[in-house]
Parts: structure tokens; sequence; C-alpha cells
């Protein structure tokens, strides 16, 4: 662990664009030192003037600084990381991977503290320092699982941040889960979570009343799984929308996966991400390809805030995650046909919480003195390398504090 005050020398900043015309053809850098205090960023200085300070100095070896990732969607609590490898069954629908689940939850809840803290070791050495967990709340697991994915949380205090989504995994009506979800969020979870209120449900007005009851009750936030599409995910949305601004819940309501918009009409869709939009709302996807490729690029213009993340790391459900949000980042360009340094750099902020060194109008904006401390170093030249050739991973940091790597 280093000093709580020290400097961290020859570190590489981006500054701004190089510029041909109006295009924008590389990112200018420089090496500065940076003293950091308390958890904070108390002082940006260039190279050329000495230091004529007595406090410890890490040399950084001209490695670029980027700031820290969000994990905004994944499950800790049920997975197979750290076990032998298993591949995923095939079902025909999503009762059936629930009825399986009830049957193999018992047999993994053993080892779901240890796995849980495996995988945020590994996505904590890939960068990220906040994590989103859904957490399963249903009668088989009953809170379990909530215990297990905090105290995986507790061994990690001070070495990141987090929140925990209670999750009603076999559907919040029809597993008859109202009550141990309301005892889940006063025992620590942040957010309310749903799953496909017309699908699992079979009764969206109910399901959605619940959750926003919840939410208001516990002045908490909502997360809610939704993978319905056609008319039963555009029902859905409709009256999350209108429950959101009833309830002003402003700023508080995250829809995950929102695979509707998928191959939702383009004009319905451009005015759902609106309406979305004047109400705060975010989507949490994980960049799906094939036929459920997500129109991202135009909920982002409209205004919708678009985080990236994980879902599942090698589990039931899927064998695909590997808790890299820097990969995600990438898929995410070169999904959307995002090749110029423009673009690229800009993708960062989908895993950053929206920040990037330079913003979209050339302006350097991070770091700033008084920024948090939360940060990493990369083997790249700059943001749009790094996005683009989902960059090594040297050091990362939390609040002024090492956790991951070293210098």
């Amino acid at each position: 662990m280093l000093n709580q005050t020290y400097w961290l020398t020859n570190v590489n900043l981006e500054q701004s664009y190089v510029m041909d015309g109006q295009e924008v053809t590389g990112t200018r850098t420089s090496l500065c030192h940076l003293r950091i205090e308390n958890g904070l960023i108390a002082e940006i200085i260039g190279i050329e003037t000495a230091l004529q300070s007595a406090l410890p100095k890490y040399d950084c070896h001209g490695l670029l600084l980027l700031p820290s990732f969000e994990e905004a969607h994944i499950h800790l609590d049920k997975t197979y990381y750290g076990e032998p490898w298993q591949a995923v069954k095939r079902i025909g629908s999503i009762f059936e991977r629930i009825e399986e689940e009830r049957q193999l939850l018992p047999k993994l809840l053993p080892e779901a503290r240890g796995q849980a803290e495996h995988i945020l070791q590994l996505i904590q050495r890939l960068g990220s320092t906040h994590v989103r967990s859904h957490c399963n709340i249903e009668p088989v697991s009953g809170l379990k699982r909530l215990e297990a994915t905090k105290q995986a949380l507790d061994a990690f205090s001070g070495k990141l941040s987090s929140e925990i989504v209670a999750f009603p995994q076999h559907g919040l009506l029809r597993s008859g889960s109202t009550a141990l979800m309301d005892q889940a969020m006063a025992e620590g979870a942040t957010h309310v979570g749903g799953l496909d209120p017309a699908t699992v449900d079979g009764d969206v007005e109910r399901s959605l009343h619940a959750m926003v009851e919840l939410a208001v009750r516990y002045q908490a936030g909502i997360d809610i799984h939704l993978h319905e599409r056609d008319e039963a995910g555009k029902q859905t949305l409709q009256q999350l929308v209108k429950l959101t601004e009833q309830a002003g819940l402003h700023g508080k309501v995250t829809v995950s996966h929102a695979f509707w918009f998928a191959h939702a009409d383009a004009q319905e869709a451009e005015e759902m991400a609106i309406q979305m939009a004047s109400l705060g709302m975010r989507v949490a996807s994980t960049v799906p390809i094939g036929r459920m490729m997500m129109p991202l690029p135009m909920l982002h213009r409209h205004g919708v805030k678009v985080k990236l993340g994980t879902d599942s790391l090698t589990d039931h459900w899927s064998p695909f995650g590997n808790g890299d949000q820097l990969e995600k980042a990438g898929r995410y360009a070169e999904l959307y046909g995002y090749s110029d340094e423009l673009s690229l750099a800009q993708s960062l902020g989908f895993v950053t919480g929206g920040i990037t060194p330079i913003d979209a109008q050339g302006n350097q904006v991070w770091p700033k003195v008084g920024d948090t401390a939360s940060f990493m170093l990369v083997h790249a030249s700059c943001s749009a390398e790094a996005v683009a050739r989902r960059a090594k991973r040297q050091t990362v940091w939390y609040e002024g504090q090492l956790v991951s790597g070293s210098i």
C-alpha cells in the first residue's frame, strides 16, 4: 500500500486532440507529476518543473493514466468462475432455465462468497473500482445470497465501491418474492430489481407497481432486467416511464438489456429514448451481437445514459463473460464502426461513468486537481489506442490506494 500522500512521477496525460482541419487525427499527451493526498489528486505539474519534495515518489515510466472503470451489471452470487469448466445446457424458455436454477442454486451456495471474491479480484485487476451486482432474491435462496454477496464486498472495503440490486430471478410475483425483496432492501440492498413483468410475472402493472412501491419506501433506485421484445417490451417500457415520472424517480431507474429496442420501429424507438432521457433513465447493456444488436448509439445520442456490463461470468446462463470492461468498450467501438481517433477515445466513457480525459469538443477535462484518485496506468499512447487494442493494465488505484499491480 502506498503512503497517504505521495507523488506519481512521469505519468502520461492526454492534453488535446491533434487536428487536421476539422478532423481529429491524433491525441497530444505530456508527461506530468501528480501529488496524491487523502484519496484525491492534490496537484498536477509538468515534468519540466523539478520536484522539491520530501514526499515518497513513484515512477510511472511514461505509462498512460486513464480513469478506472464501472462494472454496471454483473452477477457475483452465482457462477462457475474458479471451478471446472461447464458449458450452458440447451433450454427452450426462460422458465426451463429458472427450473434448472432451482435445482442448481443450493449446490452453488457454499462457494458463493469465495467465488464472488475471485470475480472481484479479476475485475479489479482489469480496472474496475465500482461494481453493481445483481443478487438473487427468491424462495430457494432466501437472503443467503445477499449475505454472501455482502460478505464478499465487505472483504473489498476500501478497495472498491459497490451497489447491490435485489433481483427476483424467478419472478417477483411468480415466485411470491415481494416480502423477501422487502427484507433484502431492509438488510442492505441498494436497488430494487425486477424481471420481465409481462412474460415472467404475467402482469405488467402489478409487477411494476410492486417494484416502484419498494423503491419509494426505501428511497432506492430501480434496475430491472427487461428481455421482452415486441408489444410486451413496449408496454413494459411505457408503463415504467409513466411510473418513474409519477413516483419522482428521476435519475434513479436503469433498464438492463432493454432488448425491445433491438427490433423496434426506428421512430418508436427514438420517441421512447427521448422520454427515457427526459427522466434520467439509464440502459445497462452487454453490447450483444447477432440478433439482439442494440441501437446503443441512438440511445446515447438522445441523452439516455448507456453503461456497459459483464452480466454473467461463466455460469449456467452464459459461458462468455470475462469481466473486462475495456473489452466491452472495444466491442462497442468495433460493432458500431467507431474506428477513428475521436470516436474510439469517446467510447471509453461508456465504461467509466462518462469520464474521458478529453471531451468530444477537444477540451481536457480529466484529471483535474480535486478529482478522486481512482485510476489506472495502461500500456498505450492514448485512450483511442487503449480501446482499440484492449491495452494491458499495469496498476489500478482506488481513492489513492494501490489496489492491483505494481510500479
